[in-house]
């Protein structure tokens, strides 16, 4: 279990997150959602240590993150970050092999090179594992760079927006990866989400934040409901059951908003 007790972080003296408390399971898919500025890539960054928040504390399995040394947490926890710009002549099976750090500090054992083939193949990139990243698609990229997380075999999968600039196809491929980690290899998952439809597919839990604080949290059928959706986009969302989910409707007729400013 991820355990955030009243976690409070502010930038330049505006609070960014304003005492959030949260228990996420084990095993399962948490998406956090909200608007832009919720503080959605902030709470994900706490959680892996990625920055020291002001007040609060992340608990992982009652490890504090905080105070817990960096090797321990890297064999814990396994974070895709949103901006992972890597050297483009680096190859997919470099790029995973980066995943065994945490063991090895660079010196693959023969259990580290079994781990970093299966999960090339997991994600169906073994083909392609001498190829160079900039030689891939957007979408076969993300899939290197989730391989690269799963082999580093930890419990816990933090994933900071990874479905950013992929087209429909190979966003539905990336979240059913996501999908089949919970399910298959009993990973825990919390994943940042802008599209609150992949959320309500895919996860078992919704997490909606705004303006720094948790609005609202629970399974897709709790959450997925047009007064609540409303009231965290500040939009009217309709919900529908499409092919037996919930689906927000966030296109609406009529005139196009005036432009800030």
């Amino acid at each position: 279990m991820i355990r955030v007790d009243d976690l409070s972080h502010a930038y330049d003296d505006e609070l960014v997150l304003t005492d959030v408390t949260l228990r996420l399971p084990r095993g399962q898919v948490t998406a956090l959602v909200g608007p832009n500025g919720a503080g959605k890539s902030t709470l994900l960054s706490a959680m892996a240590r990625l920055l020291s928040p002001d007040s609060g504390r992340v608990l992982v399995d009652e490890l504090a993150v905080a105070d817990a040394p960096a090797d321990v947490v890297a064999r814990r926890l396994a974070v895709l970050r949103q901006d992972n710009r890597v050297a483009a002549r680096l190859t997919v099976l470099d790029l995973v092999r980066f995943g065994r750090f945490p063991y090895c500090q660079g010196r693959l054992r023969q259990e580290d090179h079994r781990v970093v083939a299966e999960c090339l193949d997991y994600v169906q990139l073994g083909e392609l594992r001498d190829r160079y990243l900039d030689q891939l698609s957007g979408g076969q990229r993300q899939r290197a760079f989730i391989a690269m997380v799963l082999a580093q075999e930890t419990d816990y999968l933090l994933l900071d927006e990874p479905l950013n600039n992929l087209d429909m196809a190979h966003a539905t491929a990336a979240m059913q990866l996501v999908r089949r980690a919970a399910e298959e290899l009993g990973r825990t998952v919390v994943v940042v989400l802008h599209d609150i439809n992949m959320a309500s597919c895919y996860a078992d839990r919704i997490v909606g934040m705004r303006e720094g604080r948790v609005t609202v949290q629970g399974t897709p059928a709790e959450v997925m409901r047009e007064e609540v959706l409303s009231d965290l986009f500040g939009l009217t969302i309709p919900v529908h059951r499409v092919g037996g989910h919930l689906v927000g409707m966030h296109w609406a007729p009529g005139p196009v908003p005036a432009a800030a400013g």
